[in-house]
């Protein structure tokens, strides 16, 4: 059985929302392509595919047959190589990389990669037999050069080297290969969709916009002065320069605007139909084109009434629309802009015991990195040398500092703060935690709720509906006699107004300001679907363990028998200062937070199971269970009560004594994650149930949920039980969210409606899980699942206003009305109102920014150990 593979293409050029049918019906049909979502607002495609059958090459050149423009995958280019197939190696031997598509990918004339070795000097020498690059040349590189050993400059990264199959058989026409100039591509293929730059970014998109608009909007003043409007309701009478007719004049002056400013809705309209479908730039095309041709045809054959004015208006209010659509477009894809810049384009590695600059993309496993205060770290690793503190907030949403020491594992494009540190890189290129990020984040922008789909399929369904609409309006006021240029009009209104462009959009742009809202936070949808499931959660359940609580035990209880109660802490914590069981470590950091003076303790003996026994400043301190305490004579009568009672509560009741008498008791127990009250309160508010499942016994699980106010306990389960747990919630017509750590609890997240895991810090590749929380902050659940309420409701409020624009403006443009009350609308103000229609959409996306999500609140349980006074027995 195959694996599949999936991978976020650059499709540059989707001007339009339908637009994305042209590439997802196109790369449907090819061999070994499983799935397409293509995303016009983020100009990505993420495919799913069978290596064995197709590659990222082929998959390149499929979307650029389409008319637009991919240099590869969607990554953080200067990190990454978006040419590079990460999975080359897997395609059958005896293919050359691709099997049954030899010699003619988008890099044909790609042979093996030279060797390369990442951690012995970093040779880099050619495979005998193998060229390099085609188009590349391996030449010295200085800021690479070890012992006389060159490494090749192309871009393939240097990390994956050696490990791609190789493309043997020679371009062939129309091929690409890096480095040589295609030839066999047609200008607007090589300029992308509609004449757009090549690569081109949405700003230099909207920026292309706004030109073609101005030169149509220029042109189309003259051109309705000197039109029948101009002359008998505006009353312009300058006669047409030259001496020549009105309608030449208006045919000259509209050439550029259906040549150049039009263009794209007669070259996407193409695309759309070479790839046998239909779409928005369909309609538009037939809108003005129509206009145009029987004006056209008109002044060619002696003059009469024509449409110039009506095709060249229409144009400038589409394209006014494009415009200002795109600007607010723009802005729904921040985050993932964010996410792609992050890291450094340039990395400080040390050679040879010589500091060397070089681009971050020709960092390997094994370099050390130097990182200085106030630098980026350039790619994930270990610290091997020096302490300093290290800001992830960018990455992980953690807003404080984290400390790293020699052995700690560090982050890639996270800053570093006060000191400098030394870095092994351990994970280069697409392996990185950014992006692992960028890529989960733009296969949940680029998937598709359910909703979503079927408007989908109701916006292809919409431009057959326009089309046959049109053409009906116009044979119906034919026969009913109306003369030819009026039911022209009524057959464009009708076309131009019906675009689903509204349609199209209203889902994906709420998803991509949804999934960036939550990225921002550090809490990543994987999927559309897991977004709308979100919304409709009424119960989240917790994993105890590491999940509502920190894992490590803290004190919770400091009992005394009598005497000096920081004295008998002091000598306590030196007894413990001396064993490494995290019981004893938390007693020992419970004194260190009140300043007591530290004291050595010599003669220390651990007893298995029971306690520790030590001498501190001459004093015999003993620390443990009942059996400890019985066969050291110690009368325990004093505290046995409070004992019992701390230990009935599910706490660990720790008795000490010194120099025979009983002390008193510590009792600790797994302490609560500071934000897990305010995460739970969060939730409440939301009107959403909370249950607390866990291994732990029932007393330990009841004080837990006493303290953070959960409202359902199911404790005492094992691993395995727990999604049948999850099941038997379902079964009682709840909808289920479970949140846990994502290895013993994978069985309940799958389960689960929604699985969330938490703490899964770099590892954003858990497969159970539908969303991820980079920090391990319950109080992210609450912000998932409000992020989720929020962009179902505007999900909700697009579609309902794109359907319910096209319910009314239809019968309306086809002069339904015209008859009985004389309303009608012309082409333009149909344009206006089309475009009109999907600002409004595109907009309100946008005001989910603007959501007020859970805030941290001030430490609401606190931490025991900090808070608790000693108290006499």
């Amino acid at each position: 059985m195959n694996d599949t593979q999936t991978v976020t293409l650059q499709v540059s050029g989707m001007i339009r929302a339908t637009s994305k049918n042209v590439t997802e019906a196109h790369l449907g049909r090819q061999p070994g392509v499983i799935a397409v979502d293509a995303n016009p607002v983020s100009q990505t495609a993420t495919v799913t595919y069978d290596p064995q059958t197709t590659s990222v090459a082929h998959l390149q050149q499929w979307v650029i047959e389409c008319g637009y423009h991919c240099a590869g995958q969607s990554v953080p280019d200067h990190i990454c190589d978006p040419a590079h197939d990460p999975h080359a190696h897997q395609m059958p031997a005896g293919h050359d990389g691709h099997a049954g598509h030899e010699g003619h990918g988008p890099h044909g004339g790609h042979d093996a990669h030279a060797d390369h070795d990442a951690h012995t000097g970093h040779e880099a020498q050619a495979d005998p037999g193998h060229a390099g690059h085609a188009g590349h040349e391996h030449h010295t590189a200085p800021d690479r050069e070890h012992s006389g050993e060159t490494v090749p400059t192309d871009h393939a990264h240097p990390a994956e080297v050696g490990e791609h199959a190789g493309h043997g058989a020679a371009p062939a026409a129309g091929g690409h290969d890096h480095g040589a100039e295609p030839t066999a591509h047609s200008a607007q293929e090589m300029m992308g969709h509609g004449g757009h730059g090549g690569g081109m970014s949405m700003a230099a998109m909207i920026r292309d916009m706004r030109n073609r608009f101005l030169v149509a909007l220029i042109l189309s003043i003259p051109i309705t002065l000197w039109s029948p409007i101009g002359r008998e309701v505006i009353g312009f009478e300058v006669p047409a320069p030259f001496g020549l007719r009105d309608d030449v004049f208006m045919l000259i002056l509209s050439l550029p605007v259906i040549f150049y400013s039009a263009w794209i809705f007669f070259d996407g309209a193409y695309r759309a139909l070479r790839a046998k479908t239909l779409d928005m730039m369909v309609l538009v095309s037939v809108g003005v084109g129509a206009g145009w041709l029987y004006s056209l045809f008109i002044t060619l054959t002696g003059g009469g009434e024509v449409f110039y004015e009506a095709a060249t208006v229409l144009a400038t209010f589409v394209l006014l629309g494009h415009w200002v659509e795109m600007r607010a477009r723009g802005g729904a894809n921040d985050a993932i802009r964010t996410l792609l810049e992050l890291a450094p384009s340039q990395a400080v590695v040390i050679r040879d015991g010589q500091e060397v600059e070089i681009p971050t993309s020709e960092v390997v496993p094994g370099d050390l990195m130097l990182v200085r205060p106030g630098a980026k770290i350039p790619t994930d690793g270990v610290v091997e040398s020096g302490e300093s503190e290290v800001d992830e907030s960018m990455v992980t949403g953690e807003s404080m500092p984290v400390t790293k020491a020699p052995g700690s594992e560090v982050i890639g494009a996270t800053v570093n703060t006060v000191g400098t540190l030394r870095v092994t890189a351990t994970k280069v290129g697409s392996d990185t935690a950014l992006a692992q990020i960028v890529k989960l984040v733009q296969e949940a922008q680029n998937s598709k709720a359910p909703g979503q789909r079927l408007a989908d399929r109701a916006a292809f369904w919409l431009v057959f509906v326009a089309l046959i609409g049109g053409t009906g309006t116009f044979v119906v006021w034919l026969l009913a006699g109306m003369d030819v240029p009026m039911a022209i009009l009524f057959a464009i209104t009708v076309v131009v107004i019906t675009c689903p462009d509204a349609l199209g959009l209203a889902t994906p742009t709420a998803i991509m300001v949804g999934t960036g809202l939550g990225a921002k936070r550090g809490v990543l949808f994987k999927n559309a679907t897991g977004i709308e499931t979100a919304a409709r959660i009424t119960t989240v359940v917790f994993d105890k363990t590491g999940t509502l609580t920190k894992g490590e035990p803290e004190v919770t209880d400091y009992l005394t028998a009598g005497g000096d109660d920081l004295e008998l802490l002091s000598l306590a914590a030196a007894a413990e200062r001396e064993s490494e069981h995290p019981l004893a470590q938390a007693i020992v950091a419970y004194a260190d937070a009140r300043d007591i003076p530290r004291r050595t303790a010599t003669a220390f003996r651990n007893i298995t199971g029971q306690g520790a026994v030590a001498t501190v400043d001459g004093k015999r301190v003993v620390l443990g269970n009942t059996r400890l305490m019985a066969a050291e004579g110690i009368d325990i009568t004093p505290v046995e009560a409070s004992q019992r009672e701390l230990a009935g509560s599910g706490r660990t009741a720790i008795l000490f004594a010194v120099d025979g008498q009983i002390a008193g008791v510590i009792a600790l127990a797994d302490a609560p994650r500071e934000s897990a009250k305010t995460a739970i309160d969060a939730l409440h508010e939301q009107g959403i149930e909370v249950a607390m499942l866990t291994g732990d016994n029932q007393p330990t699980a009841e004080r837990i949920a006493a303290l953070l106010g959960i409202d359902t306990v199911i404790a005492e389960v094992l691993p395995e039980d727990k999604s049948q747990k999850v099941a038997e919630l379902q079964q009682a017509g709840k909808k289920v969210a479970m949140v846990g750590d994502g290895v013993n609890d994978a069985p309940a997240l799958a389960q689960a409606d929604l699985g969330v895991a938490i703490g899964a810090g770099t590892d954003v590749a858990i497969e159970t899980a539908d969303v991820v929380l980079m920090r391990s902050d319950p109080l992210d659940v609450a912000i998932a699942l409000k992020i989720g309420k929020g962009t179902l409701r505007k999900m909700r409020q697009n579609l309902g206003w794109a359907i319910g624009y096209n319910a009314l403006a239809l019968p309306i443009a086809a002069g339904v009305f015209y008859p009985a009350f004389g309303i009608m609308l012309s082409p333009e103000i149909a344009a206006i109102s089309m475009s009109g229609s999907s600002v409004i959409v595109a907009v309100n996306a946008l005001l989910l920014k603007r959501l007020r999500l859970p805030a941290q609140a001030a430490d609401t349980t606190g931490s025991a150990a900090a808070v608790k006074e000693p108290e006499r027995v």
